[in-house]
């Protein structure tokens, strides 16, 4: 998430009742998650596995519960107790939860030629571009950005909030939301059918591109970028932090987990379960899934260990 405006670093520290310690000068432009921040971001970190991945990230402020370490040049940190609490206190500050009062907020805009059908709503900051068609009880959460001749099928969900939690078995209930203060971002010409849910960024985006497709009931996780003329049949099932690049296609039933890559044009099959980055351009099948014809050969032989398992009893 991207600040209005730069904010002091010193005035940050106020905000969450941090020590500073290093550059005080500069001001911070937005505030990220480790995988997705640039120069100028906060980020934070609360356990020493991650100290040095966030501390040499391209996060200029770091948010941390120890002064133990190394402050890299240029940087500063931000010292509190619990850094996930004061990462939810910025974002509640510049991003607050807005109730809205009408099914298509004030804030919203729509494009020329666009249709909103009846019971369909439309939060705030919402942007829909022109000549898009958003069937009735299709759900448009805040600040979601919507492209050309885009068309979103009945009861559709677009920016929920991502399923993200923070862990600690010392408070009382284990799992805090890590709340979301990404969007949602879809290019032209997409194609969304009935039934999917689409979760906003945790802190940036999730964006599904031009041209792409959508069968019924898919779901799209939180920070998820899904390339150019993808298409994907019904049930297909995409866990946080993925990136799928161009012309990838998924069939019915398909589960890919996070953080993974899959590359140009690879094509999975039916109810495969995508654990590992997949190459370009080829077919893959099974779970986990592996080359479609290598899998294919396997399933052969296993069907024959029954007669050579009766081969070798009657040389015995």
């Amino acid at each position: 998430m991207k600040f209005p405006s730069p904010v002091s670093i010193v005035w940050m520290a106020e905000l969450i009742g941090a020590q500073v310690l290093g550059n005080t000068a500069a001001s911070a432009t937005g505030i990220n998650e480790i995988h997705r921040v640039e120069s100028g971001d906060l980020c934070f970190v609360d356990h020493p596995k991650y100290y040095d991945k966030c501390l040499n990230s391209a996060a200029t402020f770091i948010i941390i519960n120890t002064t133990k370490v190394a402050i890299p040049e240029g940087k500063a940190l931000l010292i509190v107790n619990e850094p996930f609490e004061a990462y939810l206190k910025i974002v509640n500050h510049f991003r607050p939860f807005t109730p809205s009062r009408m099914c298509i907020s004030d804030s919203a805009t729509i494009g020329e030629g666009s249709v909103i059908m009846p019971n369909a709503f439309i939060g705030n900051h919402v942007t829909i571009g022109k000549d898009c068609i958003i069937h009735p009880n299709v759900t448009v959460l805040d600040y979601t950005t919507i492209g050309n001749n885009v068309v979103i099928q009945a009861g559709t969900v677009v920016g929920s909030d991502a399923f993200y939690y923070n862990t600690k078995k010392s408070r009382g209930t284990w799992y805090k939301r890590m709340q979301s203060c990404g969007n949602v971002i879809i290019e032209d010409f997409v194609e969304i059918g009935a039934g999917c849910t689409i979760d906003r960024g945790v802190t940036a985006e999730t964006r599904i591109g031009a041209g792409t497709k959508m069968d019924n009931m898919v779901h799209i996780g939180h920070d998820v970028v899904i390339g150019k003329n993808c298409l994907f049949a019904a049930q297909v099932a995409i866990a946080g932090g993925t990136t799928l690049k161009d012309g990838v296609t998924l069939w019915g039933q398909v589960g890919v987990s996070k953080t993974l890559t899959i590359a140009n044009n690879v094509t999975v099959l039916a109810q495969s379960g995508v654990g590992k980055d997949l190459e370009e351009g080829k077919v893959y099948w099974g779970s986990p899934s592996e080359d479609a014809l290598t899998k294919k050969k396997e399933l052969i032989w296993i069907k024959r260990i029954p007669e050579l398992w009766k081969k070798v009893m009657e040389t015995k």
